[in-house]
């Protein structure tokens, strides 16, 4: 990968590899806090700004370091999930939330159906649209593709620790989790877990639907407690760790006749 398949597409998404040969594609919705200027901050304070509650740390800086040691494409969010999760429909409340956890979001009070519409046509069909447009592109050129989304997940949550380390997340298609899950113990040290500290039910695999099981890939949301990706050193460690699960998880896809199966 050439630094300069790196590029952002106007404000909203940014492709890294495009090109990359491997059968992953890699996505990160919340990869970045940034929040456009016509959005005057959304009234928040600074430190909410770069909390977890604006994007999720870790998460980018983990994938670029996969997109590297695998040669896979990697579609990222440029803008802050405050400003629109790209995880969620444009229906879902958790698109543009007031609040997220214990932080307001005063920008987010009572939007129009204009002011919503605008965040969706602006942020999430660009960010859509791309990794589409990825996929039909991988289609055509013979390329397998297996669908992996990026994420992190703060350690406390309303005052409660969370001792899981790794989730591994999975809707109606849970073949890649369950491989994944199987080479769980090539990281003894870890706490991996199965649809922790989210799953379905709490309307987090939006992506997974609709770019992974409507395409027919097999696909899986990884979920990174974010206190183990708070330095440089610690985001490329845990990218190794991600690949000994994955690697084997896409070996045995293949045994079974191929993650399009």
């Amino acid at each position: 990968m050439r630094e300069s398949d790196s590029h952002a597409l106007g404000e909203a998404v940014e492709v890294v590899n495009r090109e990359g040969a491997s059968p992953v594609l890699l996505l990160c919705e919340h990869a970045s806090s940034n929040i456009p200027a016509r959005y005057n901050g959304l009234g928040l304070r600074g430190e909410d700004r770069l909390s977890h509650a604006a994007w999720d740390p870790g998460a980018r800086a983990v994938a670029l370091h996969m997109t590297k040691a695998l040669d896979a494409p990697l579609v990222a969010s440029t803008v802050s999930r405050l400003v629109y999760d790209c995880n969620r429909p444009p229906e879902a409340a958790s698109a543009m939330p007031e609040k997220s956890e214990l932080v307001a979001v005063p920008g987010n009070f009572g939007l129009s159906d204009a002011e919503r519409q605008e965040r969706v046509d602006t942020v999430y069909v660009p960010f859509c649209k791309t990794v589409t447009e990825v996929i039909e592109a991988r289609k055509a050129a013979g390329l397998e593709t297996v669908l992996v989304t990026m994420h992190s997940f703060t350690p406390v949550y309303f005052g409660k620790p969370r001792d899981v380390e790794i989730g591994i997340l999975h809707d109606d298609d849970s073949r890649l989790a369950d491989a994944m899950l199987a080479a769980a113990p090539a990281l003894p040290h870890r706490r991996v877990e199965r649809n922790e500290p989210y799953g379905p039910a709490d309307g987090v695999t939006h992506s997974l639907k609709l770019h992974g099981l409507a395409h027919g890939l097999a696909n899986v949301m990884i979920e990174i407690r974010n206190d183990l990706v708070a330095t440089p050193d610690q985001e490329e460690a845990m990218a190794e760790e991600m690949l000994k699960l994955l690697r084997p998880a896409l070996a045995a896809l293949t045994a079974e006749g191929g993650p399009d199966a």
